[in-house]
């Protein structure tokens, strides 16, 4: 069985975090029922961006700028894990 990663190359990247970082996110894995510390970050990331996905207005779809407030959240999140 071959991973979708593998027939092409561009479906996954890999991100570098720090050790100690790794080290809590496998503990808060392990006693809440994820497979995986990738599993656990895509999850996070992936409510992370629906979260500011539905803050954006319609007409500001094509505006990749963010908000103070948006800026302000990612930061907050960031420092959450372990991140700042």
């Amino acid at each position: 069985m071959s991973l979708e990663g593998e027939k092409n190359p561009e479906t996954k990247v890999t991100i570098k975090i720090p050790r100690p970082l790794y080290n809590r996110l496998r503990t808060i894995v392990e006693d809440g029922g994820f497979n995986s510390v990738t599993d656990f970050v895509v999850y996070v990331l992936r409510d992370l961006v629906s979260t500011h996905s539905e803050k954006q207005q319609p007409e500001s779809v094509g505006d990749t700028r963010l908000s103070s407030y948006e800026i302000e959240a990612i930061r907050k999140r960031l420092k959450s894990l372990g991140y700042l």
